[in-house]
């Protein structure tokens, strides 16, 4: 038997999770950090008393606009996943990995109040087999190979309060390389097109209609947006 990868996950701190989701995705301690990501904060939206992107209290729970743009500093996108589609459509040869939104309760000690929170976790895959990297679990969770995941993620898209976000490389959004590609042909039916080969990319360990997400806990920015924010800021 083969000695088990070495797998970095990232525990819970505070409502650090969109912190840790970064982190556990490209499996290196301080990828990001807790400074870094109020910066992004701040950059998106300045002059403003409450930061509409984050926790009043400044204790983190970060939303979907700071992973974006952090993804975007290392030459990665965030794609929201219509979850009308089969995941099967997937192309996982060219995605980094998965960032999953799931509701979560909020404790204060051992009191539960009644606060709705959202919590990102990393998905990705490591020597082979895919792992649910929840920075609450006590350690990794293994979902298994290509097959295993597509069930997984259909079974967490089942839910209308998840949603998912494809992580690729900038020139595999550019292409929408990250799912099968199909065109519809003259009559209307759906052909399977050409793709090119490409290399894992964003730094993998081993070589080897989006408008309904704006009814969640706050609107996504379009991805050209956040682009546009750090390109008139280039001494980020």
């Amino acid at each position: 038997m083969g000695s088990k990868p070495q797998i970095y996950h990232e525990k819970q701190v505070k409502e650090l999770c969109a912190l840790h989701a970064l982190n556990n995705l490209f499996q290196t301690r301080n990828t990001f950090s807790k400074s870094e990501l109020d910066t992004i904060c701040s950059r998106l939206s300045p002059n403003v008393w409450i930061n509409p992107h984050r926790s009043m209290l400044g204790l983190g729970n970060y939303d979907i606009n700071v992973i974006m743009a952090a993804l975007q500093k290392k030459g990665c996108e965030a794609v929201w996943f219509d979850k009308r589609k089969d995941p099967g459509c997937l192309d996982l040869s060219n995605i980094c990995g998965f960032i999953l939104n799931v509701p979560s309760d909020y404790k204060l000690g051992f009191v539960m109040l009644p606060l709705r929170r959202r919590h990102w976790i990393t998905i990705r895959q490591i020597q082979g087999n895919f792992y649910n990297l929840d920075s609450k679990l006590d350690s990794p969770q293994l979902i298994g190979r290509s097959s295993d995941l597509i069930a997984y993620l259909k079974e967490q898209l089942d839910s209308k309060e998840k949603e998912l976000f494809v992580v690729v490389s900038r020139e595999v959004e550019e292409k929408q390389l990250w799912m099968h590609q199909y065109t519809l042909n003259n009559r209307g039916q759906d052909t399977l097109s050409n793709q090119k080969d490409v290399e894992p990319l964003c730094g993998s360990p081993d070589d080897s209609l989006s408008s309904d997400y704006n009814n969640r806990d706050s609107e996504c920015l379009r991805l050209n947006e956040v682009r546009n924010c750090f390109v008139n800021n280039e001494n980020f």
